[in-house]
């Protein structure tokens, strides 16, 4: 298989133009039958082929591929190498930031700073901003943009700056799309292309992105997920993305769904069964000869929440469906003929009764759907309509289950929970578990209302989220109901915060056209945004009445939105129950006002003569959703995707120089030059062994990526809290750690902050502290570090088994390194983690079998030295000298950098620095 590329490489013609490309049948001629194999691992198999150097992909992978059908799994891990890169402002700014340090270090090198380029295509989309500040009126929009504009300026005239400087790289300004929606409608090609010595490459479209909800694209076909910001870089910068071949679970499908019934309703059907089913870490593929009446709108409801229901990506095969969307959405008619020439070309195309062999499997009958809703804090928690009423009534008896530490923990680190103005009380990035209010009915006057406020009162309903804004269907379904509600005399209740956050502009037209939007807006369901809003927790205040009540009457109140998680608190800190559900039931529990009201058999309100109006009176039928589906037309998608790099008048007006390098000011709080290329050199120097470094930190089992890495609320008290005041911010314009992620100085004085984490250097404290060896003194780690600093002194961290646990955290690796530490020494690692480390300059080193800072005693008041970092080798070992006035243990420690690629990072510096150098 050494000469694997050339052995499979062929072509192909379509429409007169010829397109090279690596085969799957001939590879098959050496590699057996691959008929059978999962459509995601045939699309990592063409990957290979293609990168096939003996360098990041060896025969071995491409032999390890095709055999997995002989279990179904494999233990073998192999460099992956996409396509392209997503990114969303929030977590996109780092790697923009680290493109622009690189120019700089270039140019101090003495090369031109333009040679640093994303090498693969990126594409950042400005939608985790927007706030719902305005609502219910026709200026909503306009005010809320105006507002965030206001509140991002610095962040806003640096990607204004990196969008004209950089190659490769695109930017979608704000007030115009949620980036996966932009990515379904858009940017896919399902197929990608590209010129290499004159001659066009055919190619399987594959991506990662900066957010996890990625996946939504495995509805188009294409395989891509989220990833953590150092695979994005690396990605980004032409470099593999290392990754375990996974197991594959196939969900079939067959059937199709009831009148009545949403792609929401069998989206969070999925969602429950997946989850119960165990399959984080795996990928999803979904078969059956149900896709065939299955909408790719709808499919891409379902691959958008494989973060939900714990799956790496939740992938769709490419078939007549995926040529009808491409078409509708205005994609050249060429490339349309080239993804189905291709596709069944590389049996990528999804025939009729194609069983393909999985790890696993598990089925649905989309004709047992239900209509259903899922809450009040998981989304995997699914309730059907007709059991909300009771739901609601034994949670005010007791606690139900709360998403997971680290489910959180990663929502908030790409960006929700960034800008309600109203954090914890006690500064943490959420809380354990509701402790549902057993207060009284308020009486509230509201908007020249007065009237009484209850439990499980509807506080806020939003049409929001990708998740269902990207489906006509739901989409037209929400304003049909709306007009039959305004028919009918109803109104949304005056306590209800009411919103409509669209995920592109096309949903807007189509709206228009279809005649609903007036109807929409006659209800409250004004276009806010076009954004993630809140389902990212960008809800913004309750009217201050509304806020007052529920405070002081301890009540329990609901918000109903149409997104993808709903963790508690994170909607609105005062929002304890909160229910994901399709759009037309956002607008019905609008009017309802209450989610103990019984929507399958309670009358929603009274008509104009005083007659009873119950849900399945305004309910449109699928005829009347399929007629207002057809004014959804190819022009609206081509007019709005002209100009969307374009941006507004203000995004337009931005004053940015246009300079080859960035202008770092040392005013900003927000965008920081970081220091990882200070005193760089063309070439690099040997690594130097480490002497008599101090312990920084001595760590437990299972510390994860969210112990070590900033997240949440900034305290006022903490290091970072310090800084920001020292800089002029004032409490309330603290924001989250993520959204300053693009300032080094925040972000490492977060480095081991969590207020969970436990150095067990000190007895009975909890949170980012640490003992200062040569003082004695117990301060922040932060602080220590920087004391170290000063005496020069280098930094070690010491931990016990599965160090690094979780999703992958750019700045768990970023700011360990920025702390001063050189290595850390553990049991076992998470592999990612692990990896990251390495990017970062970071060594990864591990004690022998049987060793363990608990079997060598440690206290943390050691000093350790490594030897022979000049002469490291994958999977070698190290010596370690560990000192103390009891005298000194000398061990063979394993050295985790485990392959070639990771040892030439390491050497370098990281991996920023080996791509840097060979860019000169």
């Amino acid at each position: 298989m050494s000469n694997a590329p050339g052995q499979t490489l062929t072509s192909l013609d379509v429409n007169g133009k010829t397109f090279h490309y690596y085969s799957l049948p001939k590879a098959a001629e050496s590699l057996g039958n691959i008929d059978k194999l999962p459509m995601t691992l045939k699309v990592l198999l063409e990957n290979q082929l293609r990168y096939a150097d003996d360098e990041s992909v060896a025969d071995e992978d491409i032999v390890a591929l095709a055999e997995w059908l002989k279990a179904g799994k494999s233990t073998r891990e192999i460099g992956y190498r996409p396509a392209r890169v997503l990114m969303q402002d929030f977590t996109g700014v780092p790697g923009v930031v680290d493109l622009a340090a690189m120019r700089d270090a270039v140019k101090k090198l003495g090369a031109k700073a333009e040679r640093i380029n994303p090498l693969s295509p990126v594409d950042l989309v400005i939608d985790h901003s927007v706030m719902v500040d305005h609502f219910g009126d026709k200026s909503a929009f306009k005010d809320n943009v105006a507002i965030e504009m206001e509140r991002n300026q610095e962040r806003y005239e640096f990607l204004r700056w990196g969008q004209n400087a950089f190659d490769n790289f695109r930017v979608v300004p704000p007030g115009t799309g949620i980036c996966h929606q932009v990515n379904l409608e858009y940017l896919g090609k399902t197929v990608w292309t590209k010129e290499v010595d004159g001659k066009t490459y055919a190619f399987p479209d594959t991506l990662v992105g900066t957010d996890s909800h990625t996946t939504m694209i495995n509805g188009l076909g294409i395989l891509g997920w989220g990833v953590g910001g150092i695979e994005a870089e690396a990605a980004m910068l032409g470099q593999p993305v290392s990754m375990l071949i996974p197991e594959v679970v196939g969900f079939k499908l067959t059937g199709k769904l009831n009148e009545g019934i949403t792609a929401t309703d069998l989206v969070l059907t999925v969602t429950q069964m997946l989850r119960k089913k165990g399959v984080v870490g795996k990928f999803v593929e979904f078969y059956g000869d149900g896709l065939k009446d299955l909408p790719l709108a709808d499919r891409a409801t379902i691959a958008n929440m494989a973060p939900e229901y714990g799956a790496t990506c939740g992938f769709f095969p490419v078939d007549d469906e995926t040529l009808n969307y491409l078409r509708l959405t205005g994609r050249d008619e060429d490339q349309i003929e080239l993804v189905k020439a291709y596709t069944q070309a590389q049996g990528l195309w999804r025939e009729a009764g194609a069983e393909p062999t999985f790890t696993d499997t598990l089925h649905l009958d989309m004709g047992e759907v239900e209509a259903s809703l899922a809450g009040p804090k998981r989304p995997q928690d699914r309730v059907a309509l007709s059991d909300m009423k009771a739901t609601f009534e034994s949670l005010m008896g007791g606690e139900q289950p709360d998403a997971s530490h680290e489910e959180k923990a990663k929502w908030t680190g790409e960006g929700g929970d960034t800008a309600i103005g109203a954090p914890p009380a006690d500064g943490e990035a959420y809380t354990s578990g509701a402790d549902y209010r057993t207060g009284d009915s308020q009486e509230v006057t509201y908007d020249d209302e007065t009237f009484s406020l209850n439990h499980g009162a509807v506080v806020i309903a939003a049409i929001t989220s990708c998740t269902n804004t990207s489906n006509p269907s739901v989409m037209m379904a929400a304003g049909l109901l709306a007009r039959k509600a305004k028919a009918k005399g109803l109104n949304t209740k005056p306590w209800v915060k009411t919103s409509l956050a669209p995920g592109s502009k096309v949903v807007t037209d189509y709206l228009a056209a279809g005649g609903v939007q007036d109807d929409l807006d006659a209800l409250g369901f004004n276009l806010v945004g076009y954004g993630c809003t809140t389902c990212i927790g960008n809800s913004g205040p309750l009217p201050e009445p509304i806020e007052k009540a529920v405070n002081e009457g301890d009540l329990t109140v609901a918000s109903v939105l149409s997104g993808n998680r709903n963790f508690e608190g994170r909607v609105h800190p005062l929002v304890k129950t909160n229910w994901l559900a399709s759009p037309p039931l956002v607008v019905a529990y609008a009017l309802a006002g209450n989610v103990r009201k019984d929507l399958s058999q309670e009358p929603l309100g009274q008509d104009q003569d005083g007659n009873d109006v119950y849900l399945k009176d305004i309910w449109p039928s699928q005829a009347e959703i399929a007629e207002a589906v057809e004014k959804v037309k190819t022009e609206m998608y081509r007019k709005e995707y002209a100009e969307v790099f374009d941006g507004d008048a203000t995004w337009q007006s931005i004053e940015v120089p246009e300079s080859e390098v960035y202008a770092w000011s040392k005013d900003s709080t927000y965008i920081q030059h970081p220091p990882f290329f200070e005193g760089m050199e063309k070439e690099p120097k040997p690594v130097e062994d480490i002497q008599d470094a101090r312990i920084l930190a001595k760590l437990g089992d299972s510390v994860t990526t969210d112990h070590i890495s900033p997240a949440g609320s900034i305290k006022p008290d903490s290091p970072a809290g310090k800084y920001l005041q020292e800089h002029g911010v004032v409490v309330k314009d603290f924001n989250s750690y993520g959204s300053r992620r693009g300032n080094h100085e925040v972000m490492m004085r977060g480095t081991f902050a969590n207020v969970r984490i436990r150095n067990e250097m000190l007895d009975d404290v909890e949170g980012g502290y640490t003992r200062h060896v040569p003082s004695g003194e117990q301060m922040s780690i932060y602080d220590a570090a920087m004391k170290y600093a000063e005496d020069a002194t280098p930094l070690v961290v010491i931990a016990g088994k599965e160090y690094g646990t979780g999703s992958s955290r750019d700045w768990a690796a970023k700011g360990t390194r920025l702390l001063g530490v050189r290595a850390v020494i553990t049991e076992s690692y998470e592999r990612i983690h692990r990896s990251n480390l390495i990017g970062m300059g970071v060594l990864p080193l591990q004690f022998p079998e049987g060793e363990s800072r608990e079997s060598l005693g440690l206290t943390g008041d050691e000093t350790v030295s490594v030897e022979g970092l000049a002469d490291l080798s994958p999977g070698g070992s190290v010596k370690v000298t560990i000192k103390s006035d009891k005298g000194e243990k000398k061990l063979d420690a394993l050295c985790r950098i485990d392959t070639a690629n990771e040892l030439e990072y390491y050497r370098h510096g990281g991996i920023l620095h080996y791509v840097l150098r060979s860019m000169l």
